[in-house]
């Protein structure tokens, strides 16, 4: 059994992923990474292993149970143990309450929070192990929620509930967890310059949203906290003449 610090990291071949990755990589972790696309997923690996870090690719789909239940099967089999859960994978859609296809929202509740949910039950045996073998540490789930999940922001309805979901879900896990060294963090961003933000360019420029590495830094302090510090949900908003707003 790996006495290595381990984290497991979805969504991590591009944007916000990839920079989390790689600052956990430079900060020792042994990391198991997922994505829906192959070719990503092993340029990013790629790229990790050549700065030394000990890095597992599992391809997974987070709309599909089946590639979540092999996900950690693959990171189970290879660590045994788990310090830190980035819940960073999922999906984005624009739509109004009154126009959203109910067919859009099924698919962004099950990838944001259902897909979530599923993810922290089967690894909470992991993350109690590490826990317990570094009591003074603990283990730490965190997962990106949106700053959207706090401040409703029109056109995104589906969106914005499955983040509202998910910081509570972290602050369950957190009341019921913690007595066994688990605790939960939402990280609640604004806009970040990433791809899945390319639709905003219009109106708003790249050089105002939030970067990744603000968020990945974000992660590395949490994941630096003792058992005995909490951190519930962090807004990170963007400079500017309004905090509540994405």
């Amino acid at each position: 059994m790996t006495t290595t610090r381990t984290a497991l990291v979805t969504g991590a071949s591009r944007g916000i992923g990839l920079r989390i990755a790689r600052q956990l990589a430079e900060a020792g972790y042994a990391l198991t990474l997922s994505a829906r696309r192959e070719a990503g997923l092993l340029e990013a690996t790629t790229e990790l292993r050549a700065t030394g870090a000990d890095v597992t690719p599992v391809v997974a789909n987070l709309a599909a149970e089946e590639d979540l239940h092999r996900l950690v099967a693959a990171h189970t089999d290879r660590f045994h143990r788990l310090d830190l859960l980035v819940l960073n994978g999922g999906v984005g859609a624009q739509g109004s309450v009154a126009d959203l296809p109910l067919k859009t929202y099924d698919l962004v509740l099950n990838v944001n929070l259902r897909a979530q949910f599923l993810l922290i039950q089967r690894t909470l045996p992991l993350l109690r192990a590490a826990a317990a073998a570094t009591p003074e540490r603990g283990a730490k789930i965190v997962a990106l929620a949106s700053i959207t999940g706090v401040a409703g922001e029109q056109g995104l309805a589906a969106y914005g509930a499955s983040k509202a979901g998910l910081i509570s879900l972290c602050e369950t896990v957190t009341l019921e967890e913690s007595g066994n060294g688990v605790t939960a963090t939402a990280l609640s961003p604004g806009y970040v310059d990433t791809d899945m933000t390319a639709w905003k360019r219009d109106e708003l420029d790249a050089d105002a949203m939030l970067t990744t590495g603000d968020v990945a830094e974000l992660v590395l302090a949490v994941s630096r906290l003792s058992a005995h510090a909490v951190v519930p949900n962090i807004v990170l908003t963007r400079a500017g003449g309004q905090l509540w707003r994405a």
